[in-house]
């Protein structure tokens, strides 16, 4: 579980010291940004990108400047992956159709939907060290849980891992709420496969942006998940949506407000969901973005969408 704690921090860049109260708001007129304040049992364990081509995403991203390396085929005859893993301990998975599934089994998957529509951001997971005390929790808590279910993939160079996962909330797995996993093999062969980070240009993912219908449904579900106070909330009008920056969780709900956006349109199509992530980059200025935008007091670098074909910033 994640809590705010209260107390004091310096944001990133800054001299001042900023205060904040038992909630985990910002006194002073500043705006929290950072979680400098958390304590975690539970760590963001990785983000998922979906699509169709896996070689087609991995070029996508390497023509933003981020390289990733091949994870192999899942177990499941349906999908396969690639990655890019930062110093954090967290990674960003690039997931993808096997060349030669079982048509069922994509049919079976829960993110099939995301796959066959190269949906880009599509769900996200925390790691639990003990994942059953966790699932015993979020019961606890009113929250739905599923059964817990093992799976696993064999690395490129042969290495075998495995793990468990379970999701919370009864939406699809990983949208709404994070999916948990907890591993039965060294989690490092399954984040580093090279022995280390793949980039050390990020030095993690720092917010999962998720789209929802209803900004005060969300709200409550994640206070009733893990505690989180009353959001800091914001009007972003390029996305034609009203955002929330929730404590504890590095988490950024927005709710498209008007009907002609993209954001709205991707509801539409795909449902509530994670439609795009922040990285922390160690240096912003050596990338290229194509557009900006101020949320919370700071300031968002976003790749060119026309490149990736999803959403993704940095900070």
């Amino acid at each position: 579980m994640v809590m705010v704690r209260a107390g004091s921090a310096r944001l990133p860049g800054s001299s001042p010291r900023y205060d904040f109260n038992a909630a985990g708001r910002v006194t002073g007129g500043v705006l929290f940004w950072c979680m400098l304040l958390c304590g975690a049992d539970s760590h963001l364990d990785h983000v998922t990108v979906a699509g169709r081509d896996l070689a087609k995403m991995q070029v996508a991203l390497k023509g933003a400047g981020i390289a990733t390396v091949n994870g192999g085929a899942h177990n499941n005859h349906a999908t396969e992956m690639a990655l890019v893993s930062f110093p954090d301990g967290a990674y960003l998975e690039l997931i993808a159709i096997q060349p030669n599934a079982d048509p069922q089994a994509v049919k079976a998957h829960p993110w099939a939907k995301f796959l066959n529509g190269d949906a880009g951001p599509c769900a996200w997971a925390l790691r639990e060290k003990d994942l059953a005390a966790e699932v015993k929790r979020l019961k606890t808590a009113g929250i739905e849980v599923s059964a817990p279910e093992r799976a696993g993939r064999v690395r490129p160079d042969g290495v075998h891992l495995e793990w468990e996962t379970a999701d919370i909330g009864g939406a699809v797995r990983g949208t709404i709420l994070p999916f948990l996993i907890q591993d039965f093999t060294p989690r490092r062969d399954r984040a580093f496969p090279q022995g280390k980070p793949v980039t050390r240009d990020f030095r993690g993912v720092q917010y999962v942006v998720i789209a929802v219908k209803s900004l005060d449904d969300a709200i409550q579900l994640y206070h009733a998940a893990y505690g989180s106070p009353p959001p800091i909330k914001q009007v972003e009008k390029d996305w034609g949506a009203q955002l929330a920056l929730l404590g504890g969780v590095p988490v950024i709900l927005a709710q498209p407000v008007n009907n002609d956006s993209w954001l709205s349109a991707r509801v539409a199509q795909f449902g509530e969901g994670p439609c795009a992530f922040i990285l922390d980059a160690a240096a912003p200025s050596h990338f290229r973005s194509a557009t900006k935008s101020l949320w919370f007091g700071a300031s968002i670098s976003w790749f060119d969408t026309s490149i990736l074909g999803w959403h993704l910033g940095y900070r």
